[in-house]
């Protein structure tokens, strides 16, 4: 079940002094160090020492009256391909271990630090975020919440992003999402990830994997504070907390091509449900055959933007040091080579096109419906062979994909019932719409 609200709460208690900074930052240090926890695993740095003394700064400034952030004091979790000064911005490799610190916080860094957001440190991902599964030979991967004894996936790139905020390591984790980053582990973990208008967030300090296809996301506990995080990194003030759309008289399209193929029988459960939730509900949900989404597989046959993109950024150090790599990796990042300037021109003609012809088709509808990923989370175990972690991969990324190359904002909400494996429900709204978008979010949130 989605958790309640806690950036809203949280605010309002320390405001109060029911609780300090301090206190919320030892506790998040605690789940980090503990050692049954998954803190070794989700965390590549811990900045103990400095948001300890940002905590403490905080909590002197409160008590003297000064006027902070409304913000402040709260912990929050960073993805290891954002700048933060003094650190080395890995990307979830050991390739970048000599890399120069960055001089400079990132700007979303730079935001949530002004916003009083204390850094805890940086989190595990796969590497050079190029996969939605979460594994990383490097660092070790941290396992799912879920039938953690067993050992399952927590889903991918923001593999660490996730895990820091289900285990209460902090209480958002800033992400990346270029093809379900964020709403991947979301949906494999049982919380909410949010992908934003691509446009409305800087992407400057982020080491990048597609510049055409990524954004800045975060994973967090509910819609109000995914909205939070996103606000802040998109420069906006949000004074309240998302106030929910009127359920009955909205429109979604619930479409058919695609993305629910290879559903499995726990996911098509459990989003039928959600859908007779709905339908209950007032929403009007059409379902349409939208074969446009067939195109975007034919579009990106030979490795699309990613691999062109990422092979762009990647060639030097692939041709010197390739055995450094991941290889799950360097492979996907090797099919960039397959694409000569003219397919990548078609590319973006074909995206272009793509985009306005769907635009048309979905113009009277408020959001796409679809599962998130039509699997529940598979085990560590199930992905040893290269052929099965391709073949789940795949899956995995295909329906989160459909809002980053048709440009559009997004978000993964649990639908699930208590105790059984999460599964996510996926809201894509338009270009641009990213604040109806939330609303609608948080009147779906609270059917569940």
């Amino acid at each position: 079940m989605t958790a309640p609200a806690q950036l809203w709460k949280l605010a309002d208690d320390l405001i109060a002094e029911r609780t300090t900074a301090q206190a919320l930052i030892e506790d998040c240090l605690g789940k980090i160090t503990d050692p049954a926890g998954e803190g070794g695993r989700t965390f590549l740095k811990v900045h103990a020492d400095g948001a300890r003394a940002t905590a403490a700064a905080i909590d002197r400034q409160r008590k003297a009256g000064a006027t902070l952030p409304h913000f402040a004091g709260i912990p929050v979790s960073v993805k290891d391909l954002f700048d933060i000064a003094g650190d080395v911005t890995r990307g979830g490799s050991t390739l970048l271990n000599d890399a120069p610190p960055a001089v400079a916080d990132s700007p979303v860094v730079a935001r949530l630090r002004a916003a009083g957001f204390v850094i805890v440190g940086r989190t595990n991902m796969t590497e050079f975020a190029y996969s939605g599964l979460g594994l990383n030979p490097h660092y070790g991967t941290p396992r799912n919440p879920y039938d953690r004894a067993t050992g399952r996936i927590p889903g991918g790139s923001s593999s660490g992003a996730a895990i820091s905020v289900t285990d209460g390591m902090a209480y958002a984790g800033l992400g990346s999402d270029t093809g379900g980053s964020c709403r991947i582990p979301a949906a494999y973990c049982g919380i909410t990830g949010w992908k934003p208008t691509a446009s409305r967030v800087p992407l400057d300090g982020v080491l990048p994997l597609s510049f055409s296809l990524d954004s800045v996301g975060n994973l967090a506990a509910s819609v109000d504070d995914c909205a939070v995080i996103d606000a802040v990194v998109a420069g906006e003030d949000l004074r309240e907390p998302v106030p929910p759309a009127r359920l009955p008289g909205l429109r979604l399209a619930a479409p058919q091509t695609l993305v629910l193929d290879g559903i499995d029988g726990i996911v098509g459960e459990t989003h039928d449900r959600a859908l007779g939730r709905l339908v209950h509900a007032g929403v009007a949900i059409d379902t349409i055959p939208l074969p446009e989404l067939n195109e975007i597989g034919t579009l990106s046959s030979k490795g699309g933007f990613p691999a062109a993109e990422a092979y762009a950024w990647h060639r030097q150090y692939l041709e010197a040091r390739r055995d450094e790599y991941d290889p799950r990796v360097s492979v996907r990042i090797l099919r960039g080579t397959e694409q000569s300037a003219a397919d990548y021109i078609d590319l973006m003609k074909g995206r272009a096109d793509l985009i306005a012809r769907v635009t048309a088709t979905l113009r009277d509808h408020d959001a796409m419906v679809m599962p998130t990923a039509p699997i529940v989370a598979p085990t560590i175990a199930e992905l040893e062979s290269d052929e099965a972690y391709a073949k789940l991969n795949i899956l995995s990324l295909r329906n989160p994909t459909v809002a980053n190359f048709l440009d559009l904002c997004a978000i993964s909400l649990p639908v699930h019932r208590p105790g059984d494996a999460p599964v996510g429900l996926m809201l894509i709204g338009k270009r641009g719409g990213d604040a109806r978008l939330l609303q609608i979010a948080k009147a779906v949130e609270q059917l569940f």
